[in-house]
């Protein structure tokens, strides 16, 4: 068992809100019917998403939808804990990133917004709260849960509007490092994102302190940039607009385009250029991403005034890696020290050492070092762009490391995940899949047409699936750039030729070559499956894998 204390960690936990600013939530366990607070939902709908003859979202019928029996059902075997509340708001704030002050959104007035921790078994009753001028909505990524707890906007649930409340609940039955994070539009790749640590209640690592390393990469209000007039500039005006279904915004939400929420046009171009010119990555086989980004950050901090975190020579740490990037992948390594890889996205591997990590968005790793005596650079390379994020392990005296560390373990050993294994108490048994699906990555920078098979993301279509199935999906990338895809509501075993291997619900796939992997039909609803690269996916390149009747 760890013998870390609380006051070790380098995110406090959010406290638990009073039970009266949750008075629309009632009982205590995972499967009471969750409920919305005043103002969201369509006019007149008082229930939110989850009340009988609640939403059901336009498409195709004979699909298991959002609350439908068959998810309360899946939702009753994962138990019923303890109840352990939460309250996150979403605002609008200024922000200093160490030196450089910036107007963005936020949870709570801080970047990354604090940590939501519990222990798996739990019952997370988490209340968004919308201070912000548009509608927006919370996913929690990665974790496996009830399809309307899900936050995809226009999908699982109406958006939350301004001044309103919603209140996502259900069960968390698998420990690991997991976020959260607004799936509304591009407010991702502004500051509206949290760590969600799930702990273990039968720990078997052992260790002294843990560091939740929050990375990302950054443009939000600096010289008059945000992530949708930057959006705009990478499609000028060639990209294709999404079906979102009739009556919805972009994001997927209803009638906030006529209600004045967005105020003026959130696309209109303003600030300078950002689009990524004459980059290239050796690890990534393709350009570093689509966008030049002003900063790169750890735990919200400048390079110039890093995050500092302090231990004992000899601690054993274990760090918990998120990349929260919106269209960066990180290499990152800690100076004088080597890694253990325990974990990827949540889920245990076989202890694999390594020099650096390869971090595509939205992923996770779980590593354990030993602490050295001095001051070390954790280097978050930002692939491809000439770029890096910092922040810095102190356990003795000496001067902190300047913007442009770069330990000699960067250029070292990187382990992919298609090497790891995964830990046999996870791994999923050598069978044949009852079905196999092939799905092709599509588009490119010319015309900003990312999609699937060709086609741009809509709400009315479905990939159909079956309950009870495994599936083995192959994603062929047909494009130049490099994705990392994620699947909603499951995680799927990356897949060798004789085996199944580690267990993720993101993964990078390099251009001009193919992701194989099988995951269990075993989480009915409406899911999506999407490029975790912001601006991709906002352009067409996500679909939603459907459960049938």
């Amino acid at each position: 068992m760890p013998t870390y204390t609380r006051r070790t960690l380098l995110g406090a936990s959010i406290m638990a809100a009073g039970t009266g600013a949750l008075t629309a939530c009632t009982g205590s366990g995972g499967n009471s019917e969750p409920r919305a607070n005043s103002g969201v939902g369509a006019p007149g709908h008082t229930g939110g998403a989850h009340s009988a003859g609640g939403f059901v979202p336009k498409g195709p019928k004979g699909y298991v939808n959002p609350s439908d029996p068959e998810v309360l059902a899946a939702e009753k075997k994962r138990g019923d804990g303890p109840l352990r509340r939460f309250r996150l708001t979403a605002t609008e704030t200024s922000l200093d990133l160490g030196g450089r002050s910036v107007r963005t959104w936020t949870y709570g007035d801080a970047l990354p917004g604090k940590e939501v921790r519990i222990t798996a078994g739990d019952v997370l009753d988490l209340t968004l709260a919308n201070h912000l001028r548009e509608s927006t909505t919370l996913h929690s990524h990665g974790v496996r849960m009830r399809c309307d707890m899900d936050g995809v906007p226009g999908l699982t649930q109406y958006s939350v509007k301004p001044g309103a409340d919603f209140t996502y609940r259900f069960a968390v039955t698998h420990p690991g490092t997991y976020w959260l994070h607004s799936h509304s539009g591009m407010q991702l790749d502004r500051g509206l994102y949290a760590p969600l640590i799930v702990e273990d209640p039968k720990e078997p690592l052992s260790y002294d302190k843990e560091w939740v390393v929050v990375l990302d990469d950054w443009l939000d209000g600096v010289a008059g940039s945000t992530p949708d007039a930057v959006l705009a500039q990478l499609q000028d005006g060639k990209g294709r607009p999404m079906d979102m279904g009739e009556g919805t915004g972009r994001d997927g939400s209803r009638h906030d385009m006529s209600d004045g929420a967005r105020g003026s046009d959130p696309g209109r171009p303003t600030g300078p250029s950002r689009v990524l010119r004459d980059s290239h990555s050796r690890m990534l086989h393709s350009m570093g991403g689509n966008v030049d980004y002003p900063h790169y950050l750890v735990n919200g901090r400048l390079p110039q005034a890093p995050t500092v975190f302090r231990a004992r020579p000899g601690d054993r740490i274990r760090l918990r890696i998120i990349n929260a990037g919106g269209d960066t992948a990180f290499r990152v390594a800690l100076g004088g020290h080597e890694m253990t890889v325990t974990h990827t996205d949540g889920y245990p591997v076989r202890h694999t050492k390594t020099d650096a990590l390869l971090l595509g968005m939205a992923e996770r790793y779980d590593v354990l070092i030993t602490a050295k005596d001095g001051v070390f650079p954790l280097v978050a390379l930002a692939e491809g762009k000439n770029a890096r994020a910092l922040a810095v392990l102190r356990t003795g005296s000496g001067e902190i490391p300047g913007p442009a560390a770069h330990p000699n373990q960067l250029n070292g050993r990187v382990v992919p995940a298609r090497r790891l294994v995964p830990h046999e108490s996870v791994a999923f048994s050598r069978r044949d899949p009852d079905r196999e699906m092939r799905i092709k990555l599509t588009g490119g920078m010319k015309d900003f047409d990312w999609g699937f098979d060709h086609e741009p993301y809509s709400i009315q279509k479905r990939v159909p699936i079956r309950e009870g199935e495994r599936i083995r999906l192959t994603l062929i990338n047909a494009t130049d750039m490099w994705h990392p895809i994620h699947l909603h509501g499951h995680t799927f075993a990356l897949t060798g030729i004789d085996s199944a291997g580690a267990r993720k619900d993101t993964a990078l796939v390099l251009p001009h070559r193919k992701l194989v992997f099988d995951f269990h039909a075993d989480n009915p609803g409406l899911w999506m499956l999407h490029c975790h690269n912001q601006y991709h996916s906002e352009s067409g390149m996500m679909t939603i894998l459907g459960y049938r009747k």
